[in-house]
């Protein structure tokens, strides 16, 4: 297996384990990391509350049933409001512990208006410049834990465009989750970041989408579990983001991390049977890191 193929790993998000809330239907865990597991995955993000174990002890030991490792986990975080400065900072510290624990190595952080994933509002000066100092101070937490926060621009979060990954990458030093999908949804081509902010890249998550669809909601006309079970989210080579761009891009400027592939799905309208529903998109998008990317990133080195 080529270096880059030893360092793709997957999400629960791509069987639909969401953090979302009110996204859908969750599978069954032993059924998501045993089809983890035969496609040849190694290691996984945490999921959503209730899909690993809660303490550390058990995530391990389930994962290792299946031969997996836990990369870390996304993690939303209140960071803008001075108010939940304190609440954040304790949350921020037993969820690092926990992953540390668990044998993770990234805190996955988006930044959100609330807890319940309200609309983001527009952001006071000193508002900006919490959110900024807050990124500093869980960067201190993360690596008190050994481990690497890392920003995940996020659709309906407080770092959803372009603006908004400049306003941060000018205001703090935070390092960033390339996702492929959630950066070319807000209007920052993936391709550019990874070669102007190479510095700042921590950690990848291979997405891919169809454009024609963001605008709405963008707009919030539509939402984003609607776009989703609509179909914005195709395999990987099948939607408009150059995911070909990306992982050259980065492995040519020395990249050593992971690439997650984070197939955001929903499930409703009841649980598919074995062997179909989310498992043909992610085989999909793993047979074309194998047939298309992995042979390209070869041939050229």
């Amino acid at each position: 297996m080529s270096s880059f193929l030893s360092r793709v790993a997957s999400a629960p998000i791509s069987w639909g384990i969401c953090e979302v809330p009110g996204w859908g239907a969750m599978l069954p865990t032993q059924r998501v990391l045993g089809e983890m597991a035969g496609l040849g995955f190694t290691a996984t993000e945490l999921g959503a509350p209730g899909f690993l174990p809660e303490t550390a002890e058990g995530v391990k030991a389930q994962l290792g049933d299946y031969g997996m490792s836990l990369l870390g986990g996304f993690t939303p975080v209140v960071l803008h409001d001075k108010a939940q400065r304190e609440t954040t900072i304790e949350q921020a510290r037993a969820t690092a512990k926990m992953f540390r624990d668990a044998g993770g190595t990234k805190f996955i952080s988006s930044a959100v208006q609330d807890m319940d994933w309200s609309h983001p509002g527009t952001l006071s000066r000193d508002e900006v410049a919490h959110m900024a100092e807050m990124f500093g101070i869980i960067d201190e937490i993360c690596e008190e834990f050994g481990l690497e926060q890392v920003l995940h621009p996020h659709v309906q979060t407080l770092v959803e465009t372009k603006d908004d990954i400049s306003r941060v990458l000018d205001s703090c030093d935070v390092h960033f989750c390339l996702d492929t999908g959630h950066m070319a949804f807000g209007g920052q081509d993936p391709v550019e970041f990874a070669k102007d902010a190479m510095d700042r890249v921590g950690h990848v998550h291979l997405k891919d989408i169809r454009l024609d669809m963001v605008q709405p909601v963008l707009d919030r006309e539509v939402s984003l579990m609607a776009a989703t079970q609509a179909g914005i989210f195709t395999p990987l080579g099948q939607g408009d983001v150059d995911i070909m761009g990306v992982v050259q891009t980065l492995e040519n400027a020395g990249y050593q991390g992971w690439y997650v592939i984070e197939q955001d799905t929903a499930i409703t309208g009841g649980l598919p049977a074995e062997g179909e529903g989310p498992l043909g998109q992610i085989t999909t998008s793993m047979d074309y890191l194998v047939d298309t990317v992995a042979p390209t990133l070869e041939s050229s080195s």
